[in-house]
């Protein structure tokens, strides 16, 4: 993906809390698009593989949450994190990190990861049709900054986590500031 690239649409079946439902299960669905959750925000995208593995769940996303208020001092309103999983299992991943300021997509079919050129094979591992790591800073619904791991390519022997790091997200953060302030 190119800097300047508005993202594409798709609508992410969501489940969201309920308290006027009852029992064990008080949720509902809820449909939200790209232009809901993008428009009028300055945002962070996080794209990764999946719910509960171990890059994902010990280093990446716990990384953001920590970072989140230097994030906000650098002008972010969110932080999402878009995994090619259903919502039950992107709702029970953040409750099991304790995720307090991170959102979660669920892109069960992929949908929006196979729009944005980062749906991958991972049949080498069991996976199926997995999300290519990355991140993004998104204006308004457009990318500003793209983050991308190397080798994205389909049953990949490697997982690398180098570029799309909380650290490089914010380094360029505080750089287009310092560039915006000259």
């Amino acid at each position: 993906m190119q800097p300047d690239t508005k993202l594409p649409g798709a609508t992410f079946r969501t489940r969201v809390r309920d308290d006027t439902t009852a029992g064990p299960n008080p949720y509902e669905w809820q449909d939200v698009t790209t232009g809901e959750l993008f428009t009028g925000k300055r945002a962070i995208l996080i794209g990764l593989p999946g719910a509960f593995t171990p890059t994902c769940s010990t280093r990446q996303l716990p990384g953001f949450e920590e970072r989140a208020e230097d994030f906000r001092a650098e002008g972010i309103d969110e932080i999402y994190c878009i995994s090619v999983n259903d919502a039950f299992v992107m709702n029970k991943w953040a409750e099991s990190l304790g995720l307090k300021t991170i959102r979660m997509i669920p892109d069960g079919s992929g949908d929006f990861t196979r729009k944005m050129g980062m749906l991958v094979r991972k049949d080498n591992l069991g996976f199926g049709l997995r999300s290519w790591r990355y991140a993004a800073v998104v204006e308004d619904g457009t990318m500003r900054a793209w983050f991308q791991e190397p080798g994205l390519c389909d049953d990949a022997v490697d997982d690398p986590y180098v570029a799309s790091t909380p650290e490089a997200v914010l380094d360029w953060l505080r750089g287009a500031a310092k560039a915006d302030a000259a």
